[in-house]
């Protein structure tokens, strides 16, 4: 069912929380890229929701494994307010099925949080200081996917989680 733009204007009002997907580079696939893109159309019928990409640093080849995750540590901290939920997406984090990830949508709604960042880090996770900002990590699989395909699995069940919220038909389809 196609919503007008006053239900879309109507949804966003539903919630004021805006919701950001932190990575690091670009998505490199257009067809990758597309559907994400749909799915951010699709989400933003509910809620203010963005991908920031932070650009790899020059030089990106010639550093160390643990160069880079302190450099790209400082990148993602910069993009970082103190009232920001911060969320990584980790493997070692809490694992949530489709209702109970839009449960804790729900919950940041319910507490009024204005933004809530996801964080997809590099191949070899998080510098310290970024694990000590965040509040929270999940996990979206015991699996092991490319940060790519994260990126759209992601906003598959943001998607999702609001269906969920709303009682629409998308979630059981």
């Amino acid at each position: 069912m196609q919503t007008s733009s006053r239900d879309d204007r109507n949804n966003r009002q539903f919630n004021q929380m805006k919701i950001t997907l932190l990575t690091i580079g670009q998505t490199d696939d257009p067809w990758l890229r597309d559907a994400i893109g749909a799915y951010m159309q699709r989400i933003n019928r509910y809620t203010g929701f963005g991908i920031h990409h932070i650009p790899t640093p020059k030089k990106w080849n010639s550093l160390s494994a643990v160069q880079r995750k302190e450099q790209e540590g400082k990148l993602l901290l910069e993009q970082m307010q103190e009232s920001d939920f911060v969320v990584l997406l980790d493997e070692k984090g809490k694992v949530f099925n489709s209702v109970q990830f839009a449960g804790f949508i729900q919950e940041r709604m319910n507490r009024s949080t204005r933004k809530l960042m996801f964080i997809v880090g590099g191949p070899w996770g998080f510098s310290p200081e970024v694990y000590r900002k965040a509040q929270m990590k999940l996990s979206l699989s015991a699996m092991t996917f490319s940060h790519q395909m994260v990126r759209l699995f992601f906003t598959e069940q943001l998607y999702r989680a609001f269906t969920i919220l709303k009682n629409e038909p998308y979630h059981n389809g």
